[in-house]
């Protein structure tokens, strides 16, 4: 454990106007607050603020941090007060102390909500001081380096898990690499121990062969750059951390050897000019790698960080990637907003967390979020994923997640955009909504005071912020629906035993319904939640309700109806006799397709495509699949489903069914799956006699202008 002078000498190194005293009343106050109280290691308490302090003089923060640190656990686990606090600390001391104070254990139905409530109580701490999530992270990080003394390994496994959705992103979004590594690094180790001890082995064999093979990669780098006038360069070799390996072999689905970044080289310059003067002479030395460039200095990330990264083919013919930046630059990598917010800034920290885009967005999800538990959702959505960078048609910079849709960069822009969109342009072409947006896209939405948000857009936005904008919405109109049809139901009721129902009626009965106001009892009534029995009998406890309810139907109930089975002897070879026979629903084979037959009780036999996902599910009952094939001779008819995005314009759908009918398929079923002011996007089923038949249609299609794409649709 770090001795109070110790911390002290480290904060006067780097800040020689740090008020001493202050830290020095901080630790002795701590030391004496914790007294005798222990951590699960057996080391005493005081030890862990005394470490989360010397975490954050690592990264050079201002005195009242240090202090927060020291006093964060006082007022939750010693007799320590707020009030104590701000007597003898100041009123900035106190106020951080409890942002980051451990927070209450909450009484809820869930250890989610428990997860989400006091992630929802951080977000708003750190809205108003962004010192609040650093002492918070430094925190995380102690108990985490100490993990391993928790005995219950289900609490050890919430806590990593809880550390690698929340913590870690949280640290990336504000530039702090290291704590977020080591953050990722320590719950991966719990977490999947095994995966991690294979990925160390082979780093550790790999540095010991490599090692040759990277100086004089190294050599190479720093030879090319002193012929290119750039001898002060930097250059150093880094190798990439196990979680960040384990994931990239996860989400590419690629094995260990087939990684080709596992080294990067980092090389660091003085100015903005030297490094795309460093880029170009790399390029020219070196075949570079098509679609690895990307420039982070013109385009920052959103927590600040810049850099140029390339990838070329490097001595050896070895794939080598390069990362270029000044050495400012590099602080604000290492260290994230503690870079811009070190003692010499000598700035008001308070409100500055509202600065930061994300955090803003954050606070707009909670105030749209219903409960806790669709916060977190929305919130790791916001929080957890790589990233496209598009522009706005005068040219601001939109970041978004990866899959994004022009939605979300409406949601982006602003809540008001994204509630009126109805279409959008890429690049000045108009496109469906659902569309992809790629890295560089300039995007325009149009909007119309008329539109309101779409339920069906759920299915495909990505961001957080959109997602719960439109839940948002959905459940002001079903609230809205419910309450119409509640207090019709109600009016109704009462006017049929002879009473004419009044708001004052209710609002004496509403406590024994557990409901805080009227609206509440009538929506759930509209709902059929409460039964409207139930409602006049409590206004009128000494009448009984003589009329009986309408039977009801549901409007929102549908009913797929499928076409009649063709009573025809079934085209395939290598059936079973006498054993029934469907077509899976899921794939629509057709002749053509290669397929397997799949014994299923009490259907018989199903036909699927070779290719069906659903095949997955037998793979461990082999004796159930039977090598079928289709008999070339019949020519019954069979169902394929194709999906179409078609413009909306008159004669567009007739544009369509002329195109199937002509070319000898009949449609069966058509389904719209969504619809726009631009565009219809719709699922057909249609009877074709074989792949070559259906290919033929397909092909008519999408010469036709009115349809903008068409493909098969296994679904």
């Amino acid at each position: 454990m770090i001795r109070q002078f110790e911390l002290v000498e480290r904060v006067k190194a780097y800040d020689p106007d740090a008020d001493e005293d202050l830290l020095n009343r901080a630790y002795v106050y701590a030391m004496k607050a914790h007294g005798t109280q222990k951590r699960a290691s057996g080391d005493p308490y005081f030890s862990h603020p005394v470490e989360v302090a010397a975490l954050l003089t690592e990264f050079k923060l201002d005195t009242a941090s240090i202090a927060t640190a020291l006093l964060h656990d006082t007022v939750e686990d010693t007799d320590a007060t707020l009030e104590d606090i701000e007597k003898y600390f100041g009123k900035e001391i106190s106020g951080l102390v409890d942002g980051v104070t451990k927070l209450s254990r909450l009484e809820t139905k869930s250890e989610n909500a428990k997860q989400a409530e006091n992630f929802r109580k951080l977000l708003v701490a750190m809205s108003e001081d962004l010192r609040v999530l650093m002492v918070k992270l430094a925190d995380r990080l102690h108990n985490m380096r100490t993990l391993q003394y928790i005995k219950l390994p289900e609490k050890r496994q919430r806590i990593a898990r809880e550390t690698l959705e929340i913590y870690a992103p949280l640290a990336e979004r504000i530039g702090m690499r290291k704590i977020k590594e080591e953050l990722q690094d320590l719950a991966f180790n719990e977490l999947y121990p095994e995966a991690r001890e294979s990925i160390v082995n082979r780093l550790a064999y790999l540095r010991e062969r490599g090692k040759a093979a990277v100086e004089k990669t190294e050599a190479h780098i720093r030879k090319t750059l002193d012929e290119a006038g750039l001898a002060h360069a930097t250059v150093v070799g880094r190798e990439k951390r196990p979680y960040s390996i384990w994931k990239k072999m996860e989400t590419k689905n690629i094995s260990f050897e087939q990684l080709s970044d596992i080294i990067a080289f980092r090389i660091i310059v003085d100015t903005v000019p030297e490094c795309y003067q460093v880029l170009g002479a790399i390029h020219a030395a070196y075949h570079t790698i098509p679609g690895r460039f990307k420039d982070y200095i013109s385009t920052p990330k959103n927590n600040g960080y810049k850099s140029l990264h390339t990838a070329v083919i490097g001595p050896g013919q070895q794939r080598v990637e390069v990362q270029i930046r000044t050495v400012e630059m590099h602080e604000i990598a290492e260290y994230g907003v503690a870079a811009h917010w070190s003692f010499k800034q000598k700035r008001d920290y308070s409100k500055d967390g509202k600065q930061f885009r994300w955090i803003r967005e954050l606070l707009e999800i909670l105030e749209k979020s219903s409960n806790p538990e669709e916060f977190l959702e929305h919130t790791k959505l916001e929080m957890y994923h790589d990233q496209v960078f598009c522009f706005t048609p005068k040219g601001d910079i939109i970041a978004l997640p990866r899959g994004a849709t022009p939605v979300d960069f409406a949601y982006a822009v602003h809540s008001g955009v994204g509630d009126t969109c109805v279409g959008a342009k890429i690049n000045a072409r108009i496109v469906p909504l659902r569309t992809q947006l790629k890295n560089g896209d300039q995007v325009e939405i149009i909007t119309s005071k008329a539109q309101t948000p779409s339920p069906t857009w759920e299915r495909f936005v990505v961001t957080g912020k959109a997602r719960s904008e439109i839940r948002k919405f959905v459940r002001t109109q079903q609230r809205t629906e419910y309450l119409n049809l509640g207090r019709a139901i109600l009016v109704k009721t009462f006017k049929q035993e002879g009473v004419d129902l009044t708001d004052k009626m209710l609002e004496g009965v509403i406590a024994g319904f557990n409901k805080k106001t009227v609206e509440d009892l009538v929506a759930e009534v509209g709902e059929g939640l409460i039964n409207r029995t139930q409602v006049f009998e409590a206004v009128f406890p000494e009448r009984k309700i003589t009329s009986q309810p309408t039977k009801k139907s549901s409007l929102f109930e549908w009913v797929r109806k499928k076409p009649a089975t063709a009573k025809q002897a079934m085209p395939i070879r290598g059936l079973i006799p006498g054993m029934a026979l469907h077509f899976a629903g899921c794939c629509h084979p057709i002749p053509g397709d290669k397929i397997v037959g799949i014994v299923t009780t009490g259907k018989g036999i199903t036909i699927h495509t070779t290719s069906c996902e659903t095949l997955e599910n037998f793979s461990e009952t082999p004796e159930r699949w039977i090598d079928v094939a289709w008999d070339t001779g019949s020519q019954t008819p069979h169902v394929a489903r194709i999906k179409a995005s078609i413009s909306h314009e008159t004669g567009g759908l007739a544009t369509v069914t002329n195109v199937i009918a002509k070319d000898l398929g009949n449609i069966t079923n058509l389904k719209i799956l969504n619809r726009s002011t631009d565009f219809f996007e719709i699922l057909l089923d249609i009877e074709v006699n074989d792949t070559r038949h259906l290919n033929t249609i397909i092909a008519s299609l999408r010469s036709k202008e009115v349809v903008q794409s068409v493909e098969r649709f296994y679904g």
